[in-house]
This record gives C-alpha cells, structure tokens and sequence, in this order.
C-alpha cells in the first residue's frame, strides 16, 4: 500500500533543513505521498529509509519491456482507470501466432503475412508489434527450431508460448538476444520458469485460474527473482474476461495492491476473424496490455489497430500535422490553393479527397493546436488573422499567380475579413469535402 504523508515524515531525518526546497520535512513528506515531489530532492536521507520510500513510491503497475531496437515494446506503467482521468500510457500490443507445427512455405508464408499487417492512419504507421510462437507440438526441438525461423525472418518482438520448461528453455537458448517474453508459468512450474527468466533476462507470464491464485503466483515468481512479470488469467467468456481485468487494474491502481501491479496479456484463438477483433477490440479498451490473435486477415486487423491509436491518443493533445504547405500531385503557379486546419483527421481527410480529383493542388495547414475546422473557428483560434499570418509565414504568393483562396464551406462567414486581410480573391468551398472533387472540377477554372 502507498505510505500517507504522515509515514513518509516519520522516514525523513526531520531536521528542516530546506535542502530540498520545501519549508519543513513534513511539508516534503506531504508532496513525496502526492507524487510531486521525488525522494532524491532530500540528501540526507538513510539508506534504509531510502529502501522503505522508494518501495512504497515505485508505480502502481510495473513497466514490462520485451524484444529490442526499434522493437522493443514497453506494457505497464499505467496510471488511471479511464482515459479522461490523464491518460493511458502503454499502447496494447497486438500479436499473431504462429504455430510450431507449421513448416516449410506454410510457415514463411504464415510469417509474410504477420509482417505485412502494417498499415498508415493519419500519418502515423500502426501494425502487429509481436509474434506469438505456440508450442502445438509438445516437442521442445521444433519450438526452438520455429522459434529461431521467426527470429530469423521478422523483425517483430517475440513472445514464446509453452506450459513445458524444457520447450521454453530450448527456444530462449535460440532467441535470447532477442529479450523474448516467456509464457507462461504456473503454480506447478513457476521456480524452473522464473529460474530460466532470470538467467536469460526476459519477462514472463503468470498464469493461473483465480484473481487470488495469481497473486500467490507473481510473489512465488518474485521470491525467486524474476522481477518482471505478466499477468494472464484464464476465462472462458468475454464478460468474465472484462470483469477480471478492470478487477486486477483497480485493486492494482486504486488499492495499490503490489502482487497485482502488473501489465496483462489475454489469448484470443476461438472464432472467425471479424469475432476475434471485436473480442480484441473490447479487451483493449478494458485492459489488456497485449492481445494475441490468431488471423492474418487485413480487414480484421485494422479495426483492432484503430481502436487501439484512438484509446490511447493523449486526449489533451488531439494528433497534428505540420502547419506548412502541402502540394498534392505536382501543382504549379495556376493550382488550386486552400487551407484547413492541422487536426490530423481533418487534414487527411482532406488530402484524400482533392487526390481523388485528380487535380493537382496546395493544401496550407493552419495552426490551431489540432483542432478540427468548426472547433478553431469557435474558439477563436481560426480567424482572419490566424489565416492570413500562415500565408505570410508559408509564403504561398510565390507558389501561384491567381491569388485566389478556397476556405471551407463551414466558415463561410469569415471570407470578408479574409479578403480584407490578404487582399486576396475568397472562393468558398464546399461544407463536406468530399464534395471537394466536384468543386474543384466545376467551380475552380
């Protein structure tokens, strides 16, 4: 449980020195309980004070990371229930499995098709970040050997899926300059698999049947001195699966309660395509720190990703693009030219739009710190000045010769201004655009 100020004072020397820049130790005490202040700040605390505090003030979940580069992957360390609250820190992980009976082109043609689950929203890439390895076979030799073609030939992390130590111990033996994530250890195995984790460095998955049984086994992993763990608990409904993991992530976050301050993994192998990511789909909300799926299929991947970049956007910050000048196509001086916001949904939506006109244009992104068209307007934040002050700094005279501008249809009252402020024709464009192709074919000329 988290220290009160009141025990946190009774660890500091209590000298009220103001080294650490507040007035008194207890005033200090009162901000470490609160998060606002870090133990460091204070030097003449004791070493064994120093142990006490630094237990009671580490997160409530604890930060698992697995693979490496540029793919390592990093679960954990969340904060808060819902998003609105701050926000969710940890993207969910979305891995496919690959079975160990698999040989041949079977499986460089099951591999191919996990590392092509990559796709582009918004300007910003998302795609599967793991590749589960199962252990259908039993057999420790033709997990490894899977084990180290997947390595091999994916840059992906690597999560390795057996109930044997000895299968889990062949396969890290091949792929443990990897960081690959151990699943899984139970009350039966849990000393050997937590040896092997130790040894090699890697993460593992604690799995059992209860909320209480899974508590005795990340303590019996952490006596053994396996640190990082995963939590996966066994249901066989969706509703059950739900309610255990907003049970875990509140006795974890609001009880601070330590056996529990881990991230979860959830296995999802039953149903077509479109049922396993709106299974998925439900457990990245509510909270699954990795999702594991057994298709491949495009369609039923990006939904899974979606939901996955919309829950855990920082909801203070709305995604942006750059405010600059985008040419579609190749323009030149007699092209269209017209502006939007930087709301990065806006400007995409955008862009595809006047692509599909075939009608090569400049786009001038304004800064509205990422709010949509109406909402800038409303805000104050979309003006005459804000408009034309992006045309100046873009210098977008030099880009054409007709000193015509398009403004979205929505904010049709602010071309007078507009046209005061850049003397500058204004044409009013559509108020959806995807009536833009139709505009730009029959009103632009």
């Amino acid at each position: 449980m988290a220290l009160t100020g009141l025990e946190i004072f009774k660890l500091l020397p209590k000298t009220n020195c103001k080294k650490c820049g507040m007035p008194t130790c207890l005033a200090f005490a009162m901000q470490l309980a609160q998060k606002r202040a870090k133990l460091e700040d204070c030097p003449d605390v004791s070493e064994d004070s120093k142990q006490a505090l630094a237990a009671a003030a580490a997160p409530p979940m604890r930060k698992v990371t697995f693979g490496t580069a540029d793919n390592q992957l990093s679960i954990g360390q969340e904060t808060v229930l819902f998003r609105h609250e701050e926000k969710f820190y940890s993207p969910t992980v979305v891995a496919v499995t690959v079975s160990d009976k698999l040989t041949g082109q079977d499986l460089k043609n099951r591999i191919e098709a996990i590392n092509s689950l990559q796709f582009e929203r918004v300007g910003t890439q998302i795609g599967a970040g793991a590749i589960a390895v199962i252990n259908d076979s039993t057999d420790p030799a033709a997990f490894a050997s899977v084990a180290e073609m997947v390595k091999q030939s994916s840059n992906l992390a690597l999560i390795l899926v057996s109930d044997s130590p000895d299968a889990i111990f062949a396969a890290v033996d091949k792929t443990k300059d990897s960081v690959p994530l151990l699943a899984a250890a139970t009350a039966d195995t849990a000393e050997t698999m937590a040896k092997i984790a130790k040894e090699n460095n890697c993460p593992l998955v604690a799995r059992a049947e209860s909320i209480e049984s899974l508590s005795e086994l990340t303590e019996k992993i952490k006596s053994q001195g396996a640190e990082d763990i995963v939590l996966c608990l066994h249901a066989e409904s969706l509703r059950d699966k739900l309610y255990n993991l907003t049970r875990m992530r509140v006795l974890s976050l609001k009880k601070v309660f330590r056996p529990l301050g881990y991230p979860t993994i959830s296995f999802i192998a039953d149903g077509d395509p479109s049922q396993q990511a709106a299974i998925a789909t439900s457990l990245i909300c509510k909270y699954s720190g990795i999702v594991v799926v057994d298709t491949v299929e495009p369609y039923a991947f990006l939904p899974m990703l979606t939901a996955r970049m919309n829950i855990f956007s920082d909801p203070q910050k709305p995604v942006q693009v750059e405010p600059k000048v985008y040419p579609i196509g190749e323009p030149d001086e007699n092209s269209p030219m017209m502006f939007t916001t930087n709301f990065s949904l806006t400007y995409y939506t955008v862009e595809s739009d006047v692509e599909a006109s075939r009608i090569p244009s400049y786009i001038l992104v304004v800064d509205t710190e990422g709010t949509s068209v109406l909402t800038a307007y409303s805000g104050d934040k979309l003006n005459e000045k804000t408009v034309a002050d992006a045309m100046a700094k873009h210098n977008v005279e030099s880009l054409v010769k007709h000193r015509r501008l398009i403004i979205p249809g929505y904010v049709a009252v602010m071309s007078g201004k507009l046209e005061e402020a850049t003397n500058w024709e204004i044409m009013v464009g559509p108020r959806e655009c995807s009536m833009l192709p139709k505009y730009l074919k029959e009103v632009w000329k």
